[in-house]
């Protein structure tokens, strides 16, 4: 299954407080894409809030995953996830005519 996973960061956060946690995070952030939880990972163009898509077997084990990266466990971000479907507008194109 694929997941849409923004990143929304704690309005009460410092910038200083994320330092803390950046290299741990880079790191658990890599281990998660090695192992294919993480296919992609992007940051908004006009923030530096994440948006990752994900390959999980359901929400809850995407949840999981986010929740074993350091900022999250810190509270200092959360994602909200949304889960995907495979488009099926192209059927309309090759559907029999009544």
């Amino acid at each position: 299954m694929k997941i849409l996973a923004l990143e929304k960061e704690n309005p009460n956060a410092k910038p200083e407080d994320f330092m803390k946690y950046a290299k741990a995070e880079a790191r658990r952030a890599w281990e998660l894409h090695q192992v294919g939880v993480i296919r992609e990972l992007y940051f908004q163009q006009d923030k530096m809030d994440a948006v990752l898509i994900l390959e999980c077997g359901s929400v809850k084990d995407a949840q999981e995953a986010l929740d074993s990266l350091p900022l999250v466990k810190a509270g200092l971000i959360h994602f909200e996830l949304i889960p995907l479907r495979p488009y099926d507008g192209f059927e309309r194109l090759f559907a029999q005519s009544e």
